[in-house]
C-alpha cells in the first residue's frame, strides 16, 4: 500500500509505540512466568519434600527427616526443615542415673557443621552427668552422717540433764519455796534448757563442730568419701587441667592444688544444696576449653549454642549460652522467659565485643565480626582467641512452688523465628493432651510458616504444677512404625551409635537418635 510522507512520519511513531508496548508486555510475562514456574517448582519441590518425610516416616528407609524421643512426663521432636544437613541435638533425662531424682534436659543448637553440637551432647552432658551424680552420693552421705550426728549429740544431751535432774542437791533446793533458793537456781535451769533447745537445732550442729573443730569425725569421714569418690570415673574427660581454673580452692587457704583428673564434690555443696548454677558453668566453660582445643587441630570452625534445664524438687535451674530459648508457660497461660537470646546488638554483649578489639555488622542480622549471628556460644574458636564470642552462661533459678508451671518449652532458634513466646505457649497449651505433648505439632506448624533452620521442639509437662519422676520410658524415630519396636531397637543400638559417632560415620539421624535413652518399655506412664 502507498502512504504519504506525512502519514508515514505517524505510522513509524505508531509502530515504534506499539512495538515497546509489545517488549514491555513480553518482558512483564516473562517474569511473571518465571516468578509463576518458581512458585510452581517451589510448591512441588515443597510437596515432594513433605511426601518423601512421610515415606520416610512409614517406610523408615533413607536420609531420616525427623526424630522423636518420648518419655513420661516429656518429648522432643525434631526435623531437618529447609537445611542440608541436622544441626541440632536433643538431650531427655528424666532421672539421671536412675536414683538422683535430677532430670537433665538440653538443646544444642549447631553451626559452621555437626561437631560442635556433637561434641557438647557427647563429652558436656556426661561431665555434667558425673558431677551430679558424685556430688549427689556426697550430699545423701552428709544427710546421713548429720542425721546420726544429731541423733548421738540428742542422746548425749538427754543424759546430762537427766544425770542433772536426778542430782540430789537439785531435788533439796527445788524442794524449799522461798524465793532466795529459786533465784539460785535459775542458772542450773536455764543451763538445762539450753541443752535442751541444742537438741533441737539439728540442721546447724554439723556446721557448727566442723566449724569451730577442723579435725572432728564429720570432715574426717568426708575426706575419706571424697577419697573414694575421686575414683570414680576419675579418668573421664571432664578432669581436665582447666577444672580448677574455673573454681577457687574451697578453703583458701592457698594448699597446694589437688591434681586436675581429681573432683572434689564439695564445693558444690551450699547449705544442704546442690549449687547447680556453679557445676553447670563451670563444666560448660571447661567442655568449651576442650572443644576449642580440638577443633584448632583440625581446623573446624563450627560451634553450637546450649540450653540446659535441671529440675530437682521445686528448683528449676536454666543455663543459656546462645540464642536457643526456654518458657515457662503456668497455670494461668502467661509466658515466662527462661532464658534470654544472646544477640550482638544488645548493649551488654555490644559493649563487651567492643572492649575485646571487636566489632558488629548488619549483613542480614546483627553478627559479631560480621560473621555469628550469635554473641556467646561453644566452639567457634576463630572468634574466641579475643574474646569477641565466649561461652559463659546465664544462670536463671526458679521456685516451681511460686509458678506452678503447666508446661516448659525449650527450642532452638528455628521455632522462635515463627513464633513468639506468648504464641508458642498457646499452642502448647491447645495440644497438650498429644501422646508428645504437642512438640511435633508446634515443630511443624513452625514449619509451615516457613522456617529455614533446623527446628527442635522439647516439652516438659507438670501435673498441677509439679513434676513427677516417671519410670516409663519409649523412644522412636519419627520414622518407625511401632514406638515398642523403636523403642527396643534404640535401646539394643544405644552402644554402637555411640561407637559410631566417634568415626563420623553415622547420619545426623543418627547422632540424634542416641540422646542418651538406654533403657525402654511398653508404654508412657499415663
Amino acid at each position: 500500500m502507498d502512504v504519504q510522507p506525512h502519514h508515514q512520519h505517524h505510522y513509524h511513531i505508531s509502530f515504534r509505540r506499539s512495538l515497546k508496548r509489545s517488549i514491555s508486555f513480553n518482558a512483564a510475562v516473562d517474569t511473571w512466568s518465571r516468578g509463576l514456574l518458581g512458585r510452581i517448582q517451589a510448591t512441588l519441590s515443597g510437596r515432594q519434600k513433605s511426601n518423601r518425610l512421610k515415606l520416610l516416616e512409614s517406610s523408615g528407609q533413607g536420609d531420616h527427616q525427623s526424630w522423636e524421643a518420648i518419655r513420661s512426663q516429656s518429648s522432643a521432636f525434631a526435623i531437618l526443615g529447609r537445611r542440608p544437613r541436622m544441626e541440632d541435638r536433643f538431650i531427655l533425662e528424666e532421672n539421671i542415673n536412675n536414683n538422683t531424682g535430677i532430670s537433665f534436659f538440653a538443646i544444642f543448637d549447631g553451626h559452621g557443621g555437626e561437631f560442635a553440637a556433637d561434641f557438647a551432647k557427647d563429652i558436656l552432658v556426661k561431665n555434667i552427668y558425673n558431677k551430679v551424680i558424685e556430688t549427689t552420693k556426697l550430699l545423701n552421705a552428709q544427710k546421713l552422717e548429720q542425721k546420726h550426728l544429731s541423733a548421738a549429740n540428742a542422746a548425749d544431751v538427754d543424759k546430762d540433764y537427766a544425770e542433772y535432774d536426778a542430782s540430789p542437791y537439785l531435788k533439796r533446793k527445788a524442794s524449799r519455796k522461798d524465793g532466795v533458793d529459786n533465784k539460785e537456781n535459775e542458772p542450773f535451769l536455764r543451763r538445762r534448757d539450753s541443752l535442751r533447745k541444742t537438741t533441737s537445732v539439728n540442721d546447724d550442729c554439723t556446721s557448727r563442730k566442723s566449724t569451730n573443730d577442723k579435725k572432728d569425725s564429720s570432715d574426717v569421714f568426708t575426706q575419706q568419701l571424697n577419697s573414694l569418690l575421686r575414683g570414680v570415673g576419675g579418668g573421664s574427660s571432664a578432669k581436665n587441667s582447666f577444672f580448677n581454673n574455673n573454681n577457687k580452692d574451697s578453703n583458701g587457704n592457698g594448699e597446694d592444688a589437688e591434681p586436675p583428673q581429681q573432683f572434689d564434690a564439695s564445693c558444690y555443696l551450699e547449705n544442704g544444696k546442690i549449687n547447680f548454677g556453679k557445676l553447670i558453668t563451670d563444666e560448660v566453660l571447661a567442655a568449651d576449653h576442650k572443644l576449642v582445643e580440638a577443633a584448632k587441630k583440625t581446623t573446624n570452625i563450627a560451634g553450637t549454642t546450649a540450653l540446659i534445664a535441671i529440675v530437682h524438687g521445686s528448683r528449676l535451674i536454666v543455663a543459656n549460652v546462645g540464642d536457643s530459648r526456654g518458657v515457662m508457660c503456668n497455670a494461668r497461660g502467661i509466658a515466662i522467659p527462661l532464658s534470654f537470646d544472646h544477640k550482638p546488638q544488645q548493649v551488654r554483649e555490644r559493649k563487651r565485643i567492643h572492649d575485646a578489639g571487636g566489632f558488629i555488622a548488619f549483613r542480614g542480622v546483627w553478627r559479631v565480626a560480621g560473621i555469628l549471628a550469635t554473641s556467646r556460644a561453644l566452639g567457634d574458636y576463630p572468634l574466641k582467641d579475643k574474646n569477641l564470642v565466649i561461652a559463659n552462661p546465664d544462670i536463671l533459678t526458679f521456685d516451681l512452688n511460686d509458678h506452678k508451671p503447666s508446661f516448659l518449652i525449650l527450642a532452638s532458634d528455628g521455632l522462635w523465628d515463627t513464633f513468639t513466646n506468648e504464641e508458642a505457649c498457646s499452642y502448647i497449651k491447645d495440644h497438650l493432651h498429644e501422646p508428645d505433648y504437642g512438640a511435633k505439632s508446634l515443630a511443624m506448624q513452625s514449619y509451615q510458616r516457613g522456617s529455614v533452620d533446623n527446628i527442635t521442639v522439647l516439652v516438659i509437662a507438670f501435673k498441677n504444677g509439679i513434676y513427677r519422676i516417671g519410670g516409663s520410658v519409649t523412644q522412636n524415630n519419627a520414622s518407625s512404625s511401632s514406638a515398642a519396636a523403636a523403642a527396643a531397637a534404640a535401646a539394643a543400638s544405644s552402644s554402637a551409635a555411640n561407637n559410631n559417632l566417634k568415626d563420623n560415620s553415622k547420619s545426623a539421624a543418627s547422632l540424634i537418635a542416641s540422646t542418651n535413652l538406654n533403657r525402654s518399655n511398653s508404654g508412657r506412664a499415663k
